[in-house]
């Protein structure tokens, strides 16, 4: 199994591997896209207003396991306050992304990309990448890998992004 997870990392990153350094860099607009989601479509543009953690992600992504969790609770303390978090999933077999959510479930919204044109889009080269949208769709931040280290970083960016001073 672990073998063809390989094998899918390795295709996953040959075909991105053309792509330009960064398609999309702070101050641009995002790329539009509408995807397959779990309770329907899923659009950018139905999130215009809002904060966007836009994050992708495949089953076979370890540190996909670890910033899961860290999404969920972003996604409780800040969806209040205008933050959503959508998740792209860029698995070619849709199973293997809901075997993924089994074991890690998501409480923000998931969305399937199994043709892989939203990660090129965004010129994706690794999972998890992220990307955070401001309320007028330009992109703040772009990150690559997710570590425990990038937690209190990540989180200040997105506080920053909602005006959200600490006390």
């Amino acid at each position: 199994m672990k073998n063809i997870y390989s094998q899918t990392a390795v295709l996953l990153m040959s075909l991105l591997a053309g792509l330009p350094a960064l398609a999309v860099e702070s101050g641009q607009t995002a790329p539009e896209f509408d995807l397959t989601g779990r309770m329907g479509n899923v659009k950018l543009s139905d999130y215009k207003g809002k904060t966007i953690y836009l994050d992708f992600w495949a089953s076979w992504c370890g540190p996909c396991k670890q910033s899961f969790p860290w999404m969920n609770e972003m996604h409780a303390r800040y969806g209040g306050k205008g933050l959503r978090v959508v998740a792209v999933n860029v698995d070619q077999k849709p199973d293997d992304a809901r075997a993924f959510l089994k074991e890690t479930p998501a409480a923000f919204d998931v969305a399937f990309d199994q043709t892989g044109k939203t990660p090129r889009s965004y010129a994706v080269k690794g999972m998890p990448t992220s990307i955070l949208i401001g309320p007028d769709g330009k992109v703040l931040l772009v990150h690559s890998g997710f570590r425990d280290e990038n937690r209190v970083e990540l989180e200040r960016q997105i506080k920053l992004a909602l005006n959200i001073k600490d006390h």
